[in-house]
Order: C-alpha cells, then structure tokens, then sequence
C-alpha cells in the first residue's frame, strides 16, 4: 500500500493542505493537574468584611483632638509671651520659650490621650498613628535648627522659624484628622512668615498671636464641634 494521500503530496511540495489531521506538536510530558480545592463562602466573607474594614480605618478622621488642650496650650502661650517679652538677655528670653514648648507638649499629650480614651479612638490605632509620623518630622527638624540658628547667633529667625515648621506639621498632620487643625497649620504658615519679615521687636507678639491665639481660637471651636 502506498503512503496516504497527504504524506505523497507534502513530500512533494504540490499542496500544503491535505484530508488527514494530525497533531503538529505532543507534549507527552503534559498531564491534567487537580484544580484546588474552592474557597469556602464563610471565608471570603470574612476577608471581605477585614478588607473593608481595614479600609474605613485607614480613611476615617483622627478625631481625638483636644479641643481643650489646646485652649490650655494658648493660655500658657500668652503667659509665655508676656514674661519672654520682659525678658533682660537673649539666654532668659529662649529659655522661656523652650520651657513653653516642654509645657505644652505634655500638655498636648496628655489631653490627647485622655480624649483618645474617651472617644475609643486610641492614638495608637491607624489614623492615630499617621498624625504622629506626620507631626514629628517638622517638629523634630524645629529642635535641631534651633540649635544650629543658636550657635548662629541667628537667634531673630526663631519666632519665624518656630511658627512655619509648627505649622507645616500641623498642615500635615491634619490630612488625617478633623477640618479645623489644617486651617489652623496655615495660619501659623501666615503668621511665620510675617515674623520673618517684620522688626525682630515684633517677634513676641507674633508668637502669642500664633501659639496663644490660634490654639485658643482653634481649640474652642474643635471642643465645641468634635468635644473636649
């Protein structure tokens, strides 16, 4: 018997089409694999309920501002201003002002937390966190040009310099927390630089308009909307 039909005529070149199919490639090595095993429903319910979940936190507001603190951290601000003003040297005049910035701090903390704990909203959870990391770096970087302006004896760049690095973290940090602490970071941005262009004579009443006022202004309306 002689070769199929198509074997003749493709050794022959004459068509390149013919009735017989056959398989141009085996892969002998191939073979059918199990599919895995189906998800249970109870499962994937409750990975979409921890994804949507993880979701709400990461977008909600950080709403433990103190409003109170604040008002308490502008009252001290005021006193702090009054007494630096009279101040007889330079050395007494920074050292009010540093003992200002401690005494609000731990004031800042502390009503945080309290009203952290009161609100279930601890400052350690997500948006809690994000307004730290983005508060710190600024005020961090205040601390160490403080120095550096200091051993300068650059020392009437500071009320300026204090009020612009308080406020670009305020600015930051507030992206995460309620309407009014943003709008608070640009009015320090504003009060910033107009003490680093106006007499250094001016520098107190600049402060106590940002640190005593802008707290006090601020923190009540974040008490009144969002509580103490």
């Amino acid at each position: 018997m002689g070769p199929p039909f198509c074997e003749r005529v493709w050794r022959g070149r004459e068509v390149r089409l013919c009735y017989i199919k056959y398989l141009t490639h085996v892969d002998r090595g191939a073979s059918l694999r199990p599919m895995a095993a189906p998800q249970p429903l109870a499962d994937r319910a409750i990975e979409n309920l921890r994804y949507i979940r993880d979701t709400m936190t990461r977008a909600r507001a950080f709403t433990a501002v103190p409003g109170a603190g604040q008002m308490w951290i502008g009252a001290t601000a005021f006193a702090a201003a009054w007494v630096a003003h009279r101040a007889p040297t330079v050395l007494t005049w920074l050292s009010v002002w540093l003992g200002e910035a401690v005494l609000a701090l731990a004031i800042g903390g502390v009503a945080m937390v309290r009203k952290a704990r009161a609100v279930q909203d601890p400052v350690a959870s997500g948006p809690g966190r994000r307004v730290l990391l983005h508060f710190l770096p600024a005020f961090g970087s205040a601390a160490v040009l403080t120095g550096a302006i200091v051993l300068a004896g650059a020392t009437a760049l500071l009320p300026g310099l204090w009020l612009l690095l308080y406020g670009t973290g305020v600015v930051a940090a507030g992206a995460f927390s309620v309407r009014p602490v943003p709008l608070m970071g640009i009015g320090f941005l504003i009060l910033g630089i107009a003490a680093l262009f106006t007499p250094a004579a001016w520098a107190d009443y600049w402060m106590a308009a940002g640190f005593g006022g802008l707290h006090l202004g601020f923190g009540a309306v974040i008490a009144r909307r969002y509580g103490g």
